[in-house]
């Protein structure tokens, strides 16, 4: 025998005998959206117009520069794995072949066992033996104030704090040259002018994009978010109908720095960040685009390559469950998985769909310095 159903407090069945069902169902919604709100402003910082304002930061140190030195084994980066700004840095790393001259610890995000931010460590990392990334910040540069974010590269050498901003860190990356790197040039001079225009396009459309529609507390700012967005998409789209990738025939900057929101779209932002109204499949480009970056073979980096760089399944549970004010439920969806994205080479490489989405023969690809 089946036990009987919760039903909560009841309030509605005796709601007309003291207040109004409307004036309850009034207060309740006032009252959930008040605490949403609340918890929605410490989470992601809003405009008042209800837009998301991505915070700003104001470590600028550069790997090269007279105070940082360029030396392999001096330098640490602190990653997560469901950040895509981190792994941007990480994408960095493996392709300029700069994972044996510096180290990188994978932080847990968890805003339960975090004192300011969301990341924390499982066992001390290596660097200052600290448990918190807080607890790094305070170590390196006790007079920090503000968000203790990820990636957050450090000098371990004199114990500082380097820089915190993904895209400073994945030039500086690019420009580090040490013994067995590799000559891969993400930024090459020549089409600088390029990826700089596309990297704004994708950044703060798409990057962003999909924050922006997910930590909108207003209607309109969450309309104007999805418009951009799939604008942004519409573009990169006709571009890929062009070109093998969004610069030219070359993997660049620009690849490096869209990749880690594609990979996680379809998994974690349509359904969380209620980017709903088209996947990465209903753009055909855009879908092959993607086959290619996961596939594509670094020279010399056996361990790790863009493949097995992200973990999709742990990334949409940690989304799912840490960002609570957008799920307060805390449930997970089964899906999709990397095996649902279809991204094997069964799934196309090679095949003449796959050559008539691009106008040419294509094969597996190396990444090559030219």
């Amino acid at each position: 025998m089946s036990a009987e159903p919760s039903r909560g407090f009841g309030i509605l069945e005796w709601s007309g005998k003291l207040v109004s069902q409307g004036t309850l169902v009034k207060g309740a919604k006032y009252g959930w959206r008040l605490a949403w709100e609340t918890m929605m402003k410490e989470l992601a910082p809003q405009t008042k117009d209800g837009s998301y304002s991505r915070p700003t930061y104001n470590l600028k140190g550069v790997i090269g520069s007279s105070e940082f030195p360029v030396e392999s084994g001096r330098y640490h980066v602190y990653i997560g794995n469901a950040c895509p700004w981190c792994h941007r840095v990480l994408l960095a790393l493996i392709v300029r072949g700069l994972l044996p001259h510096i180290s990188y610890t994978i932080a847990a995000d968890d805003p339960e066992r975090a004192s300011r931010g969301g990341w924390v460590f499982d066992t001390p990392e290596p660097v200052f033996g600290r448990n918190d990334l807080r607890e790094v910040y305070d170590a390196a540069s006790p007079s920090y104030r503000g968000r203790c974010t990820a990636p957050l590269l450090v000098d371990k050498q004199t114990r500082r704090l380097v820089c915190n901003e993904s895209s400073d860190i994945v030039r500086m990356l690019n420009s580090v040259s040490l013994p067995g790197a590799s000559a891969v040039d993400l930024y090459p001079a020549e089409l600088a002018a390029e990826i700089d225009t596309v990297n704004d396009l994708v950044h703060n459309n798409i990057n962003n994009g999909v924050y922006r529609s997910g930590f909108a507390t207003m209607q309109g700012a969450y309309e104007r978010a999805q418009a951009d967005l799939y604008s942004a998409f519409d573009a990169v789209e006709r571009r890929l109908s062009q070109q093998r990738f969004l610069v030219g025939d070359r993997f660049t900057e620009a690849d490096l720095r869209m990749y880690p929101t594609i990979i996680r779209y379809d998994g974690c932002y349509t359904t969380l960040f209620k980017c709903s109204k088209k996947r990465i499949s209903d753009y055909p480009n855009l879908s092959a685009w993607l086959r290619d970056v996961y596939q594509l073979t670094v020279p010399n980096s056996p361990g790790l390559q863009i493949s097995n760089s992200f973990d999709l399944d742990d990334a949409r549970r940690s989304y799912f469950s840490s960002l609570f004010p957008l799920n307060p439920g805390g449930i997970v969806p089964v899906g999709p998985t990397l095996a649902d994205l279809n991204l094997s080479r069964e799934a196309g490489r090679g095949t003449q769909d796959f050559e008539a989405v691009f106008h040419m023969k294509r094969q597996p690809a190396v990444l090559s310095a030219a």
